[in-house]
């Protein structure tokens, strides 16, 4: 296992979200529905991104790499944001369910790869 990639993407990853966050309250985006869309569409993008530049043609590889990009934002959110928020973040839904994403979103990007073969991006 490529621990570089499984960390420096796992920073990738936060590191982006956290500025579009950031961005959100800076600029005053932070009622409704849209600051949370804004957010949800960059994790999508990058995790998506991360996911594909494993070239790894099913879930099973990708998996252990992700779940350790959710782990690592545990750690970072910890680090960055309970200072400011206390530990009450970890209390809200939303955050386990970014984290979940964080998890998930990557093993999608099996789907993004151009097939080679007769298998599905599910099997092995």
């Amino acid at each position: 296992m490529d621990l570089g990639a499984r960390i420096g993407w796992g920073i990738v990853i936060y590191a982006v979200v956290f500025l579009v966050w950031t961005g959100t309250g800076i600029y005053g985006f932070t009622q409704g529905v849209e600051p949370y869309i804004a957010e949800l569409l960059a994790l999508i993008i990058v995790c998506l991104w991360a996911g594909s530049e494993l070239k790894f043609r099913t879930w099973k590889d990708i998996f252990p790499y992700s779940f350790g990009w959710a782990v690592i934002a545990v750690a970072l959110d910890a680090l960055y944001v309970v200072p400011l928020q206390g530990w009450g973040w970890y209390e809200q839904w939303a955050t386990w369910i970014s984290y979940a994403l964080i998890a998930l979103l990557p093993l999608l990007s099996v789907y993004l790869r151009k097939k080679t073969s007769s298998h599905g991006p599910w099997e092995s």
